[in-house]
């Protein structure tokens, strides 16, 4: 008999192929998921620190042009009472004492006791009639500026008043000889920032601002600020501060987000700030792609709900998050576009990819080393034992010594060969008994002997393949079979059953009670959805258990993308801070806000060396609390507003800050959610100073806390961190 030749497709190569395509769908399909739920993980993060960026940059670039508002509160108050102090006073001698007529006919400082680094000057063109009332105007205000312009000095260029007759009282230290070098004729009250605080121009006496300007002798961009004061219905002068821009145009294109620019535009449409271009060269070097860029941005915002800080710019790729500034009411605008949302998702995506075909191959060769070892070489062993046997030899040599079903095959085989050789020796032996009988009954014995053989061989042939087909395929089709019985018991499962019922019970709704208890088909309804019921049960545990074999697997997969998702946490510094100086840091930075809210401050702070701690964060935790504050007491009567402030450290190791105010108070059912983002009690309030101050307070270790009486009864914001010395 010829022996067996080599196999055209090995069973070690084709069951590789078969796990390996599987596998790699697997892979891949578990890729596109793990893709598509980053990519919205990456997006939603990606907008959320979009809109806190947008809205803190909003609120700290606003601070320059609120201070501004808020110190002319301040100089607006002091004139009027300074004015009329002098009403019915006769100011002469004084105005005389400070002010002369020049020989070109205007009115300035005396050069004998002029420091225009520690004093304003004053400036009255030719030919402006000055009498009695406009003198005490002018000494009204030289008075004030000398009294608070040094103060504002700090964050503004200048700090001036103009009376509309065309007079000048300013405080410019950089520029103190100014008062001499003007022209006799130049006139004030045509500048382009006065217009805009006469009656007729701004009927409600509102606070405005001027078109962005260079300032002429450094050139820098800047605002004037002005704000009219009115007495007895007669404009009296016009308080004003140039606000130079340079450091916030340079803070709006140098700092922004990864990936990200930022601008800044007017109401309606002019452009302050942009990366690469100016509103003087949009007309000429702008091309019509940037054009219809910016026209989309502007209508964008213009269009936007207000509560609304994100949006979408489809047609250019693009999310805009807008900050409206307070006071000239510019919009700061941060462009992200969407390919810096999606690309990290994408890359990550790769890499889970790219993971997945190396363990896929490691894998694929692992098992191709244990098919080889433990299958493929074990059968080569008993084709050859085969062909041994089919041509005679039944001493073969196979490995019976394995505990599984090879090991059992081996041991049958070798039994089967043997016993083969038994019948082939006693079939020898009968022939050569009966050789001394007839010549035809030996033939006939010849005859049956070969028979015999022949039946014998084929019996053992077969005994074996079917044995290898059996036993190997159990052992190499396991995963195989699992996944198949799986999809069997999903088809098989009597699902059908439960729509059938389902339609019955439609059918029979109005007389449903009846149908249950009367109706023969409806008695047995209800044991049979119990029974129907464990039989899906038990298909469902049985699908699940097979499952849970398949999934060993893959399980490294899932492991993968659980790694990709994981966030660090970069840690802040921290440094020596002096907390008393910081609670003055803090009242200083409300200043404005406490002494326009006529709020008294009562300082009880203990003496305690410095702490390492974050000090921006405390700062922003205590500003944000001092500012709750002031606005809690404004139901209060002006003379009862009494602000506490106590630093004081525990037995524990920490450090209390307590802010108390005897305001409005907090009820009991608030003050669980006073901590909530988005929760405010005040109706231009936006929630979200108090939730970042308490989740600041849990990264310093520490913790705010909230007391109250009850409304009416004030309320008591407590501050906790730990004191580690420094």
């Amino acid at each position: 008999m010829p022996a067996s030749s080599r196999p055209r497709t090995p069973l070690a190569r084709s069951t590789l192929i078969k796990m390996g395509v599987r596998i790699a769908i697997i892979i891949a399909l578990s890729t596109f998921f793990s893709y598509l739920h980053m990519q919205y993980t990456l997006r939603t993060e990606a907008l959320a620190r979009l809109e806190q960026h947008v809205v803190e940059r909003g609120q700290r670039e606003q601070d320059i042009f609120l201070l501004a508002e808020d110190n002319h509160a301040v100089l607006k108050k002091a004139l009027e009472e300074k004015l009329r102090a002098y009403q019915n006073e006769d100011v002469s001698a004084r105005f005389d004492s400070l002010f002369a007529l020049m020989p070109d006919g205007t009115i300035r400082n005396r050069p004998e006791h002029f420091d225009g680094t520690r004093m304003p000057c004053v400036y009255v063109p030719r030919g402006v009639p000055v009498d009695m009332d406009m003198r005490r105007r002018l000494l009204a205000g030289y008075e004030v500026i000398l009294q608070y312009g040094p103060a504002f000095h700090t964050r503004f260029t200048d700090t001036f008043i103009t009376l509309p007759e065309d007079a000048l009282v300013m405080y410019w230290p950089e520029r103190s000889n100014w008062i001499f070098e003007s022209d006799a004729t130049t006139s004030i009250i045509t500048q382009d920032f006065f217009p805009g605080s006469l009656p007729k121009n701004n009927p409600k006496r509102e606070t405005t601002w001027s078109p962005i300007y260079r300032e002429p002798v450094s050139q820098q961009p800047m605002s004037t600020v002005t704000t009219p004061l009115d007495m007895d219905g007669r404009h009296v002068a016009s308080i004003s501060h140039d606000v130079l821009l340079e450091q916030l145009m340079a803070r709006t294109i140098n700092d922004h987000l990864p990936d990200s620019y930022n601008i800044i535009f007017r109401d309606d449409g002019k452009l302050i700030v942009h990366p690469t271009l100016n509103e003087e060269s949009i007309a000429s070097q702008a091309t019509e792609q940037q054009k219809a860029h910016l026209r989309s941005i502007i209508e964008q915002v213009k269009t936007r709900p207000p509560d609304q800080v994100v949006q979408e710019l489809p047609e250019h790729g693009e999310y805009l998050a807008v900050a409206r500034l307070m006071g000239p009411g510019w919009h700061f605008v941060t462009l992200l576009p969407e390919s810096a949302v999606s690309r990290p998702a994408f890359h990550a995506a790769r890499i889970v990819l790219l993971l997945g075909m190396v363990s896929l191959f490691l894998e694929l060769v692992i098992v191709s080393w244990v098919l080889r070892k433990q299958i493929s070489r074990p059968l080569v062993a008993f084709a050859q034992a085969t062909d041994r046997v089919a041509s005679g030899d039944f001493k073969v040599e196979l490995d019976t010594t394995r505990e599984d079903e090879l090991g059992q095959l081996a041991r049958s085989f070798r039994l089967m060969a043997d016993q083969i050789q038994q019948r082939e020796e006693e079939l020898r032996q009968a022939n050569e008994g009966l050789e001394h009988r007839v010549e035809e009954r030996t033939r006939e014995l010849k005859e049956v002997h070969h028979q015999l053989v022949q039946t014998a061989r084929r019996a053992g042939m077969a005994e074996i393949a079917t044995n290898v087909l059996h036993n190997v395929g159990n052992v190499l089709n396991s995963v195989y079979t699992s996944t198949q019985v799986a999809r069997e018991r999903m088809t098989e499962m009597r699902l059908e059953q439960v729509g059938r019922v389902a339609n019955m019970l439609e059918e029979r709704q109005p007389e449903l009670a009846t149908f249950l208890s009367q109706d023969e088909r409806g008695r047995h309804l209800t044991p049979f959805l119990g029974k129907l019921g464990q039989s899906l049960l038990n298909d469902r545990q049985e699908i699940v258990t097979l499952l849970e074999d398949v999934g060993r697997y893959t399980e490294h997969i899932g492991d993968i993308v659980k790694v990709q998702q994981n966030y660090a946490r970069t840690p802040r510094v921290h440094e020596p801070v002096l907390l008393s100086g910081l609670v003055e840091d803090a009242l200083r930075i409300n200043s404005a806000g406490l002494i326009r809210h006529q709020v008294k401050v009562e300082r009880h702070l203990a003496d305690l060396p410095p702490l390492l701690t974050d000090k921006h964060k405390v700062l922003m935790i205590l500003v944000n609390l001092v500012s709750n504050a002031k606005y809690a007491m404004d139901c209060m009567p002006v003379s009862e507003r009494r602000l506490l402030v106590r630093v004081e450290r525990t037995t524990d190791n920490l450090v209390r800050i307590a802010i108390h105010d005897n305001g409005m108070g907090i009820a009991p059912e608030l003050r669980t959610r006073i901590f909530q983002y988005g929760f405010t009690t005040r109706e231009e309030g936006h929630g979200f100073g108090l939730h970042s101050s308490a989740l600041a307070a849990q990264e310093l270790g520490g913790s705010l806390t909230v007391h109250s009486d009850g409304p009416g009864l004030g309320s008591t914001f407590t501050l906790e961190i730990p004191y580690d010395a420094a």
